[in-house]
């Protein structure tokens, strides 16, 4: 209840503090806007008496948006790409710092006012393999395969209805929305998981299939000059199975631009989903580095 609570405030806040603005008519045809980012951090120590280990990281990103409009149509598409990767000196191996790849399309047509009727789909997934760590018998680290490439991966799509003032500011609320768990039966035999624990899905299945209600919401704003905040929140309530537990996925981007090339990048994520793990997942990237506006 208090995550509904908290997600109804967000989407309150972003219309009414929109309400008395007229969003100028959009111009037909493509839009497409992107920014690439590149955050590198480094950390070294010598006789450093309060501690402290060598390491390397570095983080890249892509944030790309190709969207359509055309008479009573609007077609809104988006890329979230991000992957890094920090070595310490005390470590044996690379470890991901960041790995995730989102696309997410929405299709609407005209209704009245801001409504359209819609239909969307959302891939999400990672790029590469990643590990549970541990240490062997003679205290060395070790670690075994937990996920990969479309493993989980999650596939959501449904019509429904689009309310949408502008680009920087709609929300999607799709009442008959399929959502699909992929996994890989290898992987899940290799950690000797027998039960449902793997991300929901059954025992000798790869697949994991739900129906239920998706929310949606996307707010970007210009907090001041050279400082942008991009708000991206996802809920989903599986009909079929616990109801009342609300799947949340939260991101927050925040850009503090300190010329052409380079800025400050903050990215904060928080996922509530019961099947992969009962709480909260949190993330947070922050760095400064070179970030290209396209």
């Amino acid at each position: 209840m208090k995550k509904i609570l908290l997600s109804a405030a967000f989407i309150c806040v972003c219309i009414i503090s929109n309400a008395q603005d007229k969003a100028p008519e959009p111009k037909e045809g493509w839009k497409k806007t992107g920014n690439i980012s590149f955050l590198f951090n480094q950390s070294s120590f010598s006789k450093w008496t309060t501690g402290g280990e060598n390491n390397v990281s570095a983080t890249l990103g892509i944030n790309y948006d190709f969207n359509y409009v055309k008479g009573d149509v609007t077609w809104d598409n988006k890329i979230i790409a991000s992957y890094g990767l920090t070595k310490t000196a005390n470590s044996e191996f690379e470890k991901k710092t960041d790995d995730r790849f989102e696309f997410n399309s929405l299709y609407g047509k005209k209704s009245s006012g801001n409504w359209y009727y819609s239909a969307f789909i959302n891939l999400k997934t990672q790029f590469s393999k990643g590990y549970t760590y541990g240490k062997d018998s003679a205290e060395k680290e070790i670690r075994n395969e937990f996920t990969k490439l479309l493993s989980p991966g999650y596939l959501t799509l449904g019509p429904g209805m689009l309310w949408k003032k502008n680009d920087n500011l709609k929300f999607n609320i799709a009442p008959l929305t399929s959502k699909i768990t992929f996994i890989d039966k290898g992987l899940r035999k290799a950690q000797g998981i027998l039960d449902n624990s793997y991300f929901g899905v059954d025992p000798g299945k790869s697949t994991r299939y739900e129906v239920g209600l998706n929310a949606s919401g996307y707010y970007k704003l210009n907090i001041m000059n050279n400082v942008s905040m991009e708000n991206i929140l996802s809920l989903y309530t599986n009909y079929l199975e616990e109801a009342k537990n609300i799947d949340l996925d939260y991101t927050m981007n925040l850009v503090m631009t300190i010329n052409k090339y380079l800025s400050a990048n903050l990215t904060f994520q928080t996922v509530y989903d019961d099947n992969a793990y009962r709480g909260f997942q949190t993330r947070e990237v922050f760095g400064i580095g070179i970030n290209y506006g396209f």
